[in-house]
């Protein structure tokens, strides 16, 4: 029997409210680090400066530590703080001559690399994601926009992906809205809250679930003021995330940019109708007038229709839910992204077969 891929992944801590967090937490529920030996460290932690300042310099140390017993360093990376913070340890496990895999999360990343860094800065991102054997987005778009940094034949497309839950009957024409991620301005929420009170109007019934931590005062203030449309849930997991996901039929993400969304995954695989923004990743997802609706972003009445042409119409809710379960069912399973992954992981090693031990 061959010995494992012994596999050193850094991301955010497992703990934090975020994309990237659930992405590796469902890696771990589905087996991952079953069919290797996969250690993880979390580079950043929430709350103050001096806390995550700690937890960086921490996660350096551990990783010097432990990068000499590993074959592979996976590094998940978004942009702003997320890509300076990993650019260290890229550059780090370089100097190990270890096979390194860039895992980029990020949603907005070109409007990073195009506005908020010089040409000399945007020089260096392409070296140091040149650092990597294999570069993996969460959409084809991605491929194309990467591809003029680095050589396209490094960069694999890889969607995020989630453990398929039982079939459940959904009842539709409830009119039970549910949101969940950041509780900010990119999000769309401020054009969501415009909306729910005009929706409120014709659909008395209608109810907006907001789940997640709010990142923006002054909308949070907002919604105080509209509870009779919308109810504050906080971040949900678990069985909580599992009740709201099965109550609503309609699902709304009005994001500006998005890499990929999970949270648009768990309510393709709950049968709920999906409203979200035509961008990044989530057309990969939603398939307009088959898997959910697209509307332009930072468009409030895009978003108004958008939920309208759900609320208005319980059989167009119920096609595009049952098309949106079959569809995340078939092409965004863990199991298969999962398979995906360890070719990757194959291939940057120069291996032909699995080298990995079956459960």
């Amino acid at each position: 029997m061959q010995k494992k891929i012994k596999v050193l992944m850094i991301g955010p801590h497992r703990n934090v409210h975020g994309g990237i967090s659930g992405v590796v937490n469902n890696y771990f529920e589905a087996g991952l680090d079953k069919k290797i030996k996969l250690c993880y460290i979390g580079t950043m932690v929430e709350g103050s400066c001096i806390r995550k300042f700690i937890q960086a310099v921490w996660a350096l140390i551990q990783f010097f530590v432990k990068i000499p017993g590993f074959n592979i360093v996976h590094v998940n990376v978004a942009s702003d703080s997320s890509y300076y913070r990993k650019s260290f340890f890229i550059r780090i496990a370089r100097l190990f001559r270890k096979k390194i895999v860039i895992h980029q999360h990020g949603g907005d990343f070109e409007g990073f690399y195009r506005n908020e860094i010089t040409e000399s800065g945007r020089k260096r991102v392409k070296r140091v994601f040149s650092m990597g054997d294999a570069f993996l987005v969460l959409a084809p778009s991605w491929k194309e926009f990467f591809g003029t940094m680095i050589q396209k034949d490094k960069i694999a497309v890889l969607p995020d992906s989630i453990e398929i839950p039982p079939h459940i009957e959904k009842k539709y024409g409830q009119h039970q809205i549910l949101f969940l991620g950041r509780l900010c301005k990119s999000k769309g929420i401020g054009e969501l809250l415009t909306v729910m009170p005009k929706i409120k109007e014709r659909y008395p019934d209608s109810m907006l679930y907001l789940g997640g931590i709010w990142e923006d005062e002054k909308l949070e203030r907002i919604a105080e003021k509209h509870k009779d449309c919308m109810t504050y849930i906080g971040w949900v997991s678990g069985e909580d995330k599992k009740k709201y996901l099965e109550m609503c039929d309609v699902f709304i993400l009005p994001s500006y940019f998005e890499g990929q969304s999970v949270a648009i995954l768990e309510a393709m695989a709950y049968s709920c109708a999906v409203a979200a923004s035509d961008t990044g990743g989530i057309p990969q997802m939603i398939i307009n007038g088959k898997t959910g609706v697209l509307f332009q972003p930072k468009d409030t009445e895009a978003v108004r229709q958008g939920l309208e042409s759900l609320l208005s119409d319980k059989e167009l809710c119920r096609r595009l839910g049952e098309g949106a379960r079959e569809k995340v069912s078939r092409e965004f399973a863990i199991e298969n992204n999962m398979e995906q992954l360890l070719a990757i992981y194959h291939k940057v090693l120069g291996k032909q077969e699995p080298a990995y031990e079956e459960l």
